[in-house]
């Protein structure tokens, strides 16, 4: 998982190493300076507790949402001077969503991870700027995605130089109002394209259509016993999008964890990881 060498805040390095199980997690999209900061510190707090290395994630944008009036975010230049801020209060690494390949340098200026979202996963002019930034890339698998035709992806974001490259699992398509999580795509994913993949737990309870007037609905208890069992299928990772009140949050509440509850289920995760550990030692 990324290793941030800091340096001046202009040349952060990112160097690759082993891959460690990382925790991604913060708000759907950016909201004041305050809640922002407050998550990050519960993220960070809870990843710590459970011996866990922390990114904060939040999206600039939200350029992908079900109705032309839903709330998209601040924006990139706002929500890059945001991202900033909570780094210099927390310390922590970033993770941020692009869109469009002219976002890449820009977001990499801020951001250690540079996320490609899932229905963006076959762009390829998007895919080779990120990977030209030199940042690590995370990759939404597409719901539509064969695990190993996420080899292609991976791909593409390695032929501009990038040196580490995740692929996020966030469930599959089912009818026109569901996801599901086929446990397999981990050691398929890994196999395929030979890159660490991470656990959406949160995405992947979306029930995409299902909600009022036809935006994306979310089935939120069944979080934790999808992450259960994402790690003990051998995930190398968590995304988790958490909020202190994930009714008034203003996209995805709907599938979103409560921060309240994240210490719970990483207590979850260490123990299952615990066990995995001694099976292999």
């Amino acid at each position: 998982m990324p290793r941030v060498a800091r340096r001046s805040d202009s040349k952060r390095r990112i160097d690759g190493v082993p891959a460690s199980f990382t925790l991604f997690a913060g708000p759907c999209v950016l909201e004041d300076d305050e809640l922002n900061i407050a998550v990050a510190r519960a993220v960070h707090a809870a990843a710590r507790r459970a011996g866990l290395p922390a990114v904060f994630k939040a999206s600039f944008d939200k350029a992908n949402r079900s109705r032309l009036d839903s709330a998209r975010g601040p924006g990139l230049e706002a929500g890059l001077v945001q991202l900033r801020t909570v780094r210099a209060e927390t310390g922590l690494p970033i993770l941020t969503d692009i869109h469009e390949p002219r976002q890449a340098d820009r977001a990499a200026e801020v951001a250690d991870v540079l996320q490609i979202p899932a229905f963006l996963c076959r762009q390829t002019d998007l895919l080779v700027a990120a990977g030209g930034t030199g940042r690590v890339v995370n990759v939404k698998k597409g719901q539509w995605m064969a695990p190993e035709a996420m080899a292609g992806a991976v791909e593409k974001v390695r032929s501009s130089g990038a040196r580490q490259v995740l692929v996020t699992e966030r469930g599959s398509s089912f009818g026109y109002g569901d996801l599901v999580v086929d446990i397999r795509n981990f050691a398929r994913v890994r196999a395929a394209a030979g890159v660490p993949v991470i656990f959406d737990g949160t995405h992947s309870v979306q029930q995409p259509g299902g909600g009022a007037g036809g935006s994306t609905g979310g089935s939120p208890e069944h979080i934790a016993p999808l992450v259960r069992a994402a790690v003990a299928a051998g995930c190398d990772g968590l995304f988790l999008e958490v909020h202190p009140n994930p009714a008034t949050a203003p996209s995805d509440g709907s599938n979103m964890l409560s921060i309240e509850q994240l210490p719970r289920i990483l207590n979850d995760v260490a123990a299952i990881r615990s066990v995995l550990d001694a099976g292999t030692a």
